[in-house]
């Protein structure tokens, strides 16, 4: 997994009128959920904002990141955890960090990537993604870009499942009877299929 810097500043003003004020100044208000726990033991949250140009190459992009995050010069490893848009203008709310360490398994949403040409897409089928990301559990170190399937084996009406994929170190946690992609049939590959049949 590549990895991305990314400079924040600690914030004091946690009201609803400083955050107002930070978006209005081109500033995401965003957290830090560390490793460090509080006397409940939940982790420990650091209240800080980032620009939305500092921001821009880790939310608008298909890849995934490790994030080096910078707090005014306290440099910690991280993972995106969750991000909230604007309903109407789509523009960054807020996005929740998670603290990594080497040996503690994370979750995070990795790409889905085909490879190959499918046996029914041949046929005249029409190779469908379903699913463009797949939830994992695994260390950080071990996450890839990408979880590459081979299709070429795949025929007319047949799908690929979560439960019939494996990635060394790494825990899928999508539901196994999720379908991760298919060949759909179209009109054209039922007409020689119906072709195919009656000149038996």
């Amino acid at each position: 997994m590549k990895s991305i810097e990314i400079k924040g500043s600690l914030r004091t003003d946690l009201g609803k009128k400083g955050t107002r004020e930070l978006r209005k100044n081109n500033g995401v208000p965003c957290v830090l959920y560390g490793v460090k726990k509080d006397e409940n033991g939940l982790p420990v949250a650091t209240h800080f904002s980032v620009t939305v140009d500092g921001l821009r190459n880790l939310v608008y992009t298909p890849n995934i990141y490790l994030v080096n995050l910078d707090i005014d010069g306290t440099v910690v490893t991280a993972i995106m955890k969750d991000i909230q848009f604007h309903p109407v203008k789509d523009n960054i709310l807020h996005v929740d960090f998670l603290q990594v360490e080497e040996n503690k398994p994370v979750l995070m949403e990795v790409p889905v990537q085909l490879e190959g040409l499918a046996e029914g897409v041949r046929a005249g089928g029409k190779l469908a993604l379903q699913i463009r990301k797949l939830k994992v559990k695994a260390n950080y170190n071990a996450i890839p870009e990408r979880l590459v399937i081979d299709v070429t084996p795949l025929g007319l009406g047949k799908t690929i499942k979560v439960g019939e994929l494996s990635y060394e170190g790494l825990e899928l946690m999508n539901a196994k009877d999720a379908v991760v992609c298919a060949v759909k049939l179209t009109r054209a590959a039922r007409g020689a299929a119906a072709a195919a049949a009656a000149g038996k």
